[in-house]
């Protein structure tokens, strides 16, 4: 008799509903065959609709325990209609698009703070290594090795030093051309460093930033005491704004880390270091494509532009160019929420 009366109960709820089931599952066969921009705007406006009747009727089925094979139906259709109505719909090129445009810029914005400490963590560096340098040219070797410098030591001579700036096709340039590949994963190496080891409380990315500064620091003085200043910044202006702006993002981005850890506010520290973690990610992956386009600038432009003025336009240009799309690109328009809402 029990069973009779389930059945009668099972047969009853499914002839009710079934109507709608099958509208809804007609819907969501036919968007994924052919895509949501198949269905008309009569069935695009009852898609929801029909999703949270169907998930509703999957909850009194549950309740009411209904017989197993209406379950699985039920449960099948509403997970395929939660994807179709929920799901991500812009095509990986349209992602791309808003990560350039909204994702990347608002990331740096919203880190402002961790990515100035670690640009003054560079900086401090850049004076030491400096000073230190000038003081007893004996420093550069402790900042500098042997591999890094391909030459370029205190002991070389002031004509031999200006050649590797100028000269795109001697024997000193090919050394250039050797250090500058160096140089590139040097720094790529530190960048991704900084960022990775901001887990440790942040301290390794500080002594990275203020590391990379002394060696910025010695070089500078190396030439400084040459009278080969202008022509050095002149050569690494065509990449190195690019460069270290990267190399300070990734610093930013290990310190957004280490103060997710350290000050986790009112949330658990994996709470924390997941909701920071998105936007330091965010700036981990824009601050590795600065990273190509500066290994591009320095492969090429580098070595081919040898007028100092041209360097500067370069360089400065790129300066220019990137600290306008990290402070205008994205605003208004909800630009973070919609690339949040894409993701």
């Amino acid at each position: 008799m029990s069973t009779s009366n389930s059945s009668l109960k099972s047969y009853e709820f499914r002839r009710e509903r079934e109507k709608s089931w099958r509208a809804l599952e007609d819907m969501v066969r036919r968007a994924e065959k052919r895509g949501l921009k198949s269905l008309p705007a009569e069935d695009l406006l009852r898609l929801p609709t029909l999703y949270r009747a169907t998930l509703s009727s999957l909850s009194v089925a549950r309740a009411i325990s209904l017989d197993q094979n209406v379950l699985n139906y039920l449960e099948s259709l509403c997970a395929r209609a939660y994807f179709q109505v929920y799901g991500p719909r812009a095509s990986l090129m349209e992602r791309i698009a808003s990560f350039l445009r909204h994702g990347f810029p608002a990331a740096v914005r919203e880190t402002r703070g961790p990515i100035l400490l670690a640009t003054l963590w560079m900086v401090l560096g850049i004076v030491i290594g400096f000073l230190l340098v000038q003081s007893n040219a004996d420093w550069y070797y402790t900042f500098v090795g042997w591999d890094m410098a391909g030459g370029r030591t205190p002991a070389a001579s002031t004509e031999s030093l200006r050649n590797g700036l100028y000269d795109g096709a001697d024997s000193a340039a090919e050394g250039l051309y050797i250090f500058a590949t160096y140089l590139f994963s040097h720094n790529a190496g530190i960048g991704m460093f900084a960022f990775a080891l901001g887990f440790a409380l942040g301290i390794p990315t500080v002594l990275l930033m203020f590391y990379n500064g002394l060696t910025l620091g010695a070089f500078l003085a190396l030439y400084d005491s040459r009278g080969l200043t202008w022509d050095l910044v002149g050569w690494l202006a065509v990449h190195g704004t690019t460069e270290l702006t990267a190399i300070v993002l990734c610093g930013g981005g290990g310190l957004v880390l280490a103060s997710a850890i350290i000050f986790p506010d009112r949330q658990s520290r994996m709470e924390s270091l997941a909701r920071r973690g998105r936007a330091a990610g965010t700036l981990i992956m824009g601050a590795v494509l600065m990273l190509f386009v500066a290994g591009l600038l320095e492969g090429f432009a580098r070595q081919l532009v040898t007028d100092i003025t041209a360097r500067y336009v370069i360089g400065g240009a790129m300066l220019v160019f990137w600290l306008s799309y990290f402070a205008l690109s994205g605003r208004g328009s909800g630009g973070r929420k919609q690339h949040l809402d894409d993701d």
